[in-house]
């Protein structure tokens, strides 16, 4: 998944997913809290093999991840392509209105719009995109 969208959620907490992005979800994807200050978008098979990896490992490192799971909520677009984000949820990313939803390779991330573009900046300008491309031999 690539690219970036800007949205807007609407008064009653849904957000339109990009219909690019629905092609390459499916028709059910999780979202869910992550390490950072947005939420994190699986299809359901990146969902799965989260989900296996997570039963792998022991329990003592398993717990800390109880709020990723406990915060997931399983998504079906309705017909107009939008999903309700519960208010925890919206909470837990800043999420007023303008959002930008991210392509991050095998998933996706949802971002209030002025928190993504420091982000952005951010990396950028620290030089740890340079970092990360020379540990993958760009």
């Amino acid at each position: 998944m690539t690219g970036t969208n800007q949205h807007n959620i609407d008064a009653k907490g849904r957000l339109a997913i990009p219909a690019k992005l629905r092609e390459e979800l499916g028709d059910v994807f999780y979202v869910t809290i992550g390490p950072d200050p947005c939420l994190t978008i699986y299809s359901d098979q990146s969902w799965a093999r989260l989900t296996e990896k997570f039963d792998a490992l022991p329990y003592s490192k398993a717990r800390a991840l109880r709020p990723l799971f406990s915060n997931a909520v399983k998504c079906e677009p309705d017909g107009q392509g939008r999903i309700l984000i519960p208010q925890k949820l919206r909470e837990y990313a800043n999420l007023k209105k303008d959002v930008s939803v991210i392509g991050v390779s095998s998933r996706a991330e949802i971002w209030d719009s002025a928190t993504w573009q420091a982000q952005e900046q951010q990396e950028l300008e620290s030089g740890s995109m340079l970092c990360a491309m020379e540990e993958l031999d760009f």
